[in-house]
């Protein structure tokens, strides 16, 4: 699904908010994760799982098209860990 499904089936189930009030509010949900992690924290939406960042170490990498060895930096990475009920409700 993307953005613009999610935003399409919240409308339908929500008839009373328009499209645009949906669109604001996933808009808002997702900046608000994204904000929070770059902030190097972490957000735990119980039932469904919990979103962090994990630190990578820099290494060195390879360009696939010419087979150069090319330094990769050190970065943060976001990480998602499903919770228990997501995990029960996949598995059935």
């Amino acid at each position: 699904m993307i953005r613009s499904e999610l935003v399409q089936s919240l409308a339908e189930e929500n008839p009373s908010l328009s499209y645009r009030d949906v669109e604001a509010i996933v808009s808002c949900f997702f900046d608000e994760i994204t904000r929070r992690l770059a902030e190097n924290g972490r957000v735990e939406l119980r039932g469904f799982g919990a979103f962090s960042t994990r630190a990578r170490d820099a290494r060195n990498g390879r360009n696939p098209r010419t087979g150069e060895i090319v330094p990769v930096e050190a970065k943060r990475v976001p990480f998602f860990k499903p919770g228990k009920e997501m995990r029960v409700r996949l598995n059935v």
